[in-house]
């Protein structure tokens, strides 16, 4: 074998080549499985017709019932069957649709098909909006495959503000061990999305934690009560047929039980009113949780999750399964043939009272399981991540910055051809920024469209995943924790009374104040100032950026004002002048998005608008 045939064969399978092949195995298995299940049907229905065949002659006295049997046992066989197969086409084609996801990400087509909720943040947070953190075509709709509420929220949180680099370690450790297992994530992403929709877990949990409205006393009185008149009546009935007395008995006994229910009705409904109606989706949850306790993990962090599943004498998913059981039952009291018959039997008596049994016995564990679930969901998105952007590596983490010479630790920031996570890789241009030691500011200048803003969004966006814990869009990247504000997308308000200067500086404010804390921060100010004379601009910018630099701050600062390029020579060695350039060509302008040093030398507003027709 040549050695290029040998490095061919040694090349491992790039995500693509991996989702397709499971994506074509599985669309022919559900092929499969669904014309297997079309011949157990036809046969079923042939069956069934031989039954009728075989039962009309018997009532014909032509064959003894015995032959019936046959057909029959057939039947029901098929019936069992075709239900299997159904049940293994349906985890075929949601497989398939698990890998048709993945594709789409893998290709940049997902947009618009993932979470866009924008509800997670509140609106004055210090850099959602600014770097598309949630919202369609979002970095939380490209990396979330949760399919709880638990486990959006988590990974939300993660994306919304930093880990401490401790945690970070764990998570770096999970991600390793999970971002290869493909076979748990499809698991998970199968069984989480009969999940999706219908769960809320909120209102289980609070139901699972709220104070008893019953002592023990009480509960005890109510459970005696319910035997003994479950068994008074069909005792009643057996004396209504055997006894002179009639009906009288039962329609005392049914008389009797009519006031206790009425007495106790704010009770039991109170018992059954969090639980009641989600038998299918707790037997799914305790799926989920049994899919996770036999799995074998290796991980600080796994490892930690899993054992918090099956602390106890029973697991998690043992516990909600019998609370998924106990619901199912409760629900039987709603079938219109049951209905009475349950009623006199004190039914929502008995298993309300035993869903009030397992809440006071478990329900304080559920929180648990749950967040628990949330943050293994957010950990497999974070694999799914790593392992869909093979070339992106995960942050070196350092522990502490430069002295600023009174004890206290700066920030530190390194990103080597960094790209943008959100745009393909063959649209995506890298430049590399290092700021902490002893450059902390940049001031980016250059023409509108060159590249500013992006830069900005491409810097923010790669610290949020690094200090999330997942992989980052560059060749390699360092940093401290960092806290992170941001003024990139900054509107006016008519409602609110704001305009857009004002809404400016409001959050100009609120990035100070943030880089006054006691972590370092890093700024990331798109056209400072904007809306107020070159004169007041200068002055004010200058005055922001030095009091965010002497506070330990690391940033950069973009603007198309010419005049602002000055405020680096006030501050020294601290800050340096960069530049995004463009060419005129033929009438029509050309950017190659390439971060140059100094400052930049021409301006396109004027070839711009001669471009688009006016006349200057």
């Amino acid at each position: 074998m040549s050695e290029s045939a040998q490095s061919e064969t040694a090349r491992p399978e790039a995500p693509r080549e991996v989702y397709t092949r499971r994506l074509t195995a599985r669309r022919q298995a559900a092929q499969e499985l669904s014309a297997r299940s079309d011949r157990v049907s036809r046969w079923r229905v042939l069956c069934f017709v031989a039954l009728l065949l075989f039962l009309l002659a018997w009532g014909s006295g032509v064959i003894s019932l015995a032959w019936s049997l046959a057909p029959a046992l057939a039947f029901v066989g098929l019936v069992v069957h075709h239900e299997r197969l159904s049940r293994q086409r349906a985890r075929a084609e949601g497989a398939a649709r698990h890998y048709e996801a993945a594709l789409r990400r893998v290709d940049g087509t997902w947009p618009g098909h993932g979470v866009t909720r924008t509800d997670f943040v509140e609106d004055d947070h210090p850099y959602a909006a600014d770097l598309d953190i949630f919202g369609e075509g979002s970095l939380f709709e490209r990396v979330c495959t949760a399919k709880t509420r638990a486990g959006e929220r988590m990974l939300a949180d993660w994306l919304a503000a930093p880990a401490t680099l401790a945690e970070l370690r764990v998570r770096h450790g999970a991600i390793a061990e999970l971002q290869d297992n493909l076979a748990l994530r499809e698991d998970l992403g199968l069984l989480g999305h009969a999940l999706q929709s219908s769960v809320d877990v909120e209102r289980l949990l609070t139901w699972a934690e709220r104070p008893t409205t019953l002592d023990e006393r009480a509960i005890r009185r109510m459970r005696a009560f319910a035997w003994v008149f479950a068994l008074l009546s069909p005792i009643s009935i057996a004396l209504w047929f055997t006894t002179p007395l009639g009906p009288f008995p039962i329609l005392g006994v049914l008389a009797i039980e009519g006031l206790a229910y009425r007495r106790r009705l704010d009770a039991i409904n109170d018992i059954i009113r969090g639980v009641d109606g989600l038998t299918r989706d707790m037997a799914v949850l305790a799926e989920v949780f049994a899919r996770l306790e036999h799995e074998r993990f290796k991980s600080e962090r796994l490892v930690a999750l899993q054992e918090l599943l099956v602390d106890g004498a029973r697991s998690g998913s043992q516990e909600i399964a019998a609370l998924a059981r106990l619901v199912d039952w409760l629900e039987a009291r709603r079938s219109g043939l049951f209905a009475p018959v349950a009623f006199a039997l004190m039914w929502t008596w008995h298993y309300g009272l035993a869903i009030e049994g397992w809440r006071q016995r478990a329900g304080r564990r559920a929180r648990r399981w749950i967040e628990g679930l949330g943050q293994l969901e957010a950990l497999v998105a974070l694999a799914g991540y790593a392992f869909e952007n093979p070339e992106d590596p995960l942050p070196e983490l350092l522990e502490g910055g430069v002295d600023d010479g009174e004890g206290g630790a700066r920030a530190l920031l390194t990103l080597e051809d960094a790209g943008h996570p959100l745009l393909g890789r063959a649209e995506s241009v890298a430049n590399s920024v290092t700021l902490g030691a002893p450059v902390r500011v940049m001031i980016v200048s250059g023409s509108n469209m060159s590249g500013k803003s992006t830069l900005l969004r491409t810097i923010g966006c790669n610290v949020v995943l690094a200090l999330a814990g997942a992989p980052v869009r560059a060749r390699r990247m360092a940093l401290t924790r960092l806290r992170v504000g941001a003024s990139l997308r900054v509107e006016d308000s008519l409602l609110g009374g704001r305009s857009r200067f004002y809404a400016g500086i409001l959050r100009l404010r609120d990035i100070v104040r943030l880089a006054r804390g006691d972590e370092p921060a890093l700024f990331l100010l798109d056209e400072i100032l904007h809306g107020t004379n070159s004169h007041d601009r200068r002055i004010g910018a200058e005055a922001i950026v030095r009091g965010l630099v002497e506070g330990g701050a690391v940033g950069l600062v973009t603007t198309h004002d010419l005049a602002l390029a000055k405020v680096a020579d006030a501050l020294g060695e601290r800050a340096i002048n960069v530049h995004f350039a463009d060419e005129l060509r033929a009438g029509e302008l050309h950017f190659d998005y390439r971060m140059r040093p100094g400052v930049v030398d021409r301006s396109n507003a004027l070839a711009l608008m001669r471009a688009v027709g006016l006349e200057v």
